[in-house]
């Protein structure tokens, strides 16, 4: 059986707000620890029946930059919903309702630039 383990440091203020968010992979082919601005984490208890969740943003993570992130990650949960369950209309149902998110931010993010 092969291992493969994923690093996360989260680096907090004084107020425990994350500051810098840094990954590294032992499968990556990236030499240093990657940085992000924002992170999902989710897992499945099989015994509980429930997901269990770590959502972190650093305080520099802007707003478009955060709806540009809900956006991939609903297409990309989509995909992964595709590929584990081939409900190709329910996969169709969860793309729609990401554009249709993504397009209302916008739309909103417009409102407010005129006012």
């Amino acid at each position: 059986m092969t291992k493969s383990t994923i690093t996360i440091d989260v680096h907090l203020d004084d107020k425990r707000v994350p500051e810098n968010i840094n990954w590294s992979a032992t499968d990556s082919t990236a030499e240093n620890a990657r940085q992000a601005k924002a992170m999902m984490l989710s897992f499945w208890d099989g015994n509980d029946k429930s997901a269990l969740r770590v959502d972190l943003w650093t305080k520099d993570m802007m707003v478009d930059e955060m709806a540009d992130f809900y956006y991939q990650t609903f297409m990309t949960m989509a995909d992964s919903f595709e590929r584990s369950t081939h409900q190709a209309e329910l996969v169709n149902s969860m793309k729609q309702f990401a554009q249709d998110f993504y397009k209302r931010f916008q739309e909103i993010q417009m409102e407010q630039n005129k006012a």
